[in-house]
């Protein structure tokens, strides 16, 4: 079987500050792009996996993101920690082998591969 790569793109608006970082240290916000790739083979049906059924869950993970003080959640919430943090958090939600990058604003980004 030829495996295959789905993706798809959502958007999170967020809140962080970085403790001691000379210019993030204050509280401010960011457009965060988020891009998940799944990769699996083909089922009976013809898909790797339902477009609805993906976005339902990645959905339901990045409502725990959005519109909140990141702080809440990571104890020093940069891109990395963040793109580590909402990895585990998918990884337990869809069944296959995933890709997560995400965008800190425009032109800065952190990825992590299967």
């Amino acid at each position: 079987m030829m495996k295959m790569k789905l993706g798809i793109i959502d958007h999170i608006d967020s809140a962080h500050y970085l403790p001691e970082h000379t210019t993030c240290g204050i509280v401010h916000g960011h457009t965060y792009k988020i891009e998940i790739v799944i990769e699996g083979e083909k089922n009976t049906n013809g898909m790797v996996m339902d477009f609805y059924d993906i976005k339902k869950i990645v959905k339901e993970v990045l409502k725990e993101y959005d519109h909140v003080l990141l702080n809440q959640i990571l104890e020093y919430p940069s891109v990395e920690n963040l793109c580590e943090h909402m990895h585990a958090r998918l990884s337990s939600r869809l069944e296959f082998p995933l890709s997560l990058k995400i965008w800190e604003g425009q032109g800065k980004w952190c990825e992590i591969c299967p």
